[in-house]
């Protein structure tokens, strides 16, 4: 991996008021009953530990950080199998292993003349104890850090606006009507919750493109981007909710044609916004778009049984997937929640109603919320 330039972080931080810290050299070892790897950081060294599942990997997070070091040779076979480091924000570097298993982290930061030796140890576990430690030494959790430290950040999406109608029911209902009228509804459920900011893309009738959607979720530091429609489709029959992720390739062709018509919006846009963001093609896009991926999977299988807990209809396998390019940011969680279908009179209807629009919203919110509180999430930013 490439050692990263110090010219190459613009001083944003608060905590590296004159200049970032710098990581100089990093070492590991693998010992018969564990992993051991430490990092000389020259400057001020406070890491976030992060956990993540499917696969087991296990991070550590610098904000105003940057290195200058390159990353040791490691025996592939041991219970650290990957390990890669890099920028995954403007100011934030970070360490991440691959795990062969489970596995019990420790982590140390031991304050030198430079700076601090930071030292993780992991040693062979089980599910349960792949967790971030609780020992008073240990750091805060990335979840309660941002309770305390930063709120976590919420973008809503209301589809389409200005120009772009969106789909329009029987009865003459605007989807772009509804969209923003339920995304005011949730901006109002969430802002109710302690240490929640939400950031919305469009809070009148403008038109916003693809790409500056996602572009002013990334600038808001999103720690989760939930885009809102009520599409119509051919099958006037089928009514409910529907959560999608970002994918290639399409989970069905109901969502290949759903995809296609909301990426379809940005005819209504200029030639410039016909392109790709060019952060986009960052050295660790893909590394971090896998864990972006991650994070949006979880949620929406969160959300999609909290729905159904709160009696909101949802249609057959209401999980999908496609290539919708609103949620292509590749560093924010995002997903894309179908409300219902303008194409159907029953959900018409519901979708105008403010008894039902408040009753989902509250579902959502707090569905929001419960998620925040669990480090997968939390730990994003």
């Amino acid at each position: 991996m490439l050692a990263l330039l110090v010219s190459a972080l613009p001083m944003r931080n608060a905590h590296a008021a004159d200049r970032p810290s710098i990581v100089t050299a990093i070492a590991a070892a693998t010992k018969a009953d564990a992993f051991e790897i430490d990092l000389e950081v020259d400057g001020r060294a406070e890491p976030k530990l992060i956990l993540l599942r499917n696969p087991y990997r296990v991070a550590l997070d610098f904000d105003g950080t940057l290195a200058a070091a390159k990353l040791p040779e490691i025996d592939k076979s041991s219970l650290v199998t990957d390990i890669r480091h890099g920028l995954v924000g403007t100011d934030r570097y970070r360490l991440i292993m691959t795990l062969a298993q489970p596995a019990r982290p420790k982590l140390d930061v031991t304050k030198s003349e430079k700076g601090a030796r930071v030292s993780l140890r992991l040693t062979p576990g089980d599910e349960k104890s792949f967790a971030l430690p609780s020992s008073p030494k240990a750091p805060e959790s990335p979840a309660a850090a941002g309770r305390s430290d930063r709120p976590l950040v919420i973008v809503l999406d209301p589809g389409h606006g200005g120009i772009d109608r969106g789909a329009t029911g029987e009865k003459g209902t605007e989807e772009k009507a509804v969209n923003l009228a339920f995304g005011l509804a949730l901006r109002s459920a969430l802002e109710a919750l302690p240490n929640i900011k939400v950031v919305m893309t469009r809070d009148d009738d403008t038109f916003i493109p693809l790409n500056e959607r996602a572009a002013i979720a990334r600038r808001a530091g999103a720690n989760l981007m939930v885009s809102l429609h009520a599409d119509s489709i051919r099958y006037k029959d089928l009514r409910g909710a529907t959560v999608y992720t970002l994918s290639e390739k399409a989970s069905d062709s109901l969502s290949r044609e759903l995809a296609d018509t909301e990426n379809s919006a940005d005819r209504f846009a200029g030639s410039e916004w016909d392109q790709d963001a060019p952060e986009i093609h960052d050295i660790l896009v893909d590394l971090v778009r896998r864990e972006t991926e991650a994070l949006s999977e979880h949620f929406a299988i969160q959300l999609v049984a909290d729905l159904g807990k709160g009696e909101i209809r949802l249609i057959n396998n209401p999980r999908r997937s496609a290539g919708f390019r609103v949620l292509r940011a590749p560093d924010v969680p995002s997903i894309l929640l179908e409300m219902g279908y303008l194409s159907n009179p029953e959900d018409e209807e519901a979708l105008q109603s403010d008894v039902w629009q408040k009753r989902l919203a509250g579902i959502l919110a707090q569905s929001i919320a419960e998620f925040a509180t669990r480090p997968i999430l939390g730990s994003q930013r």
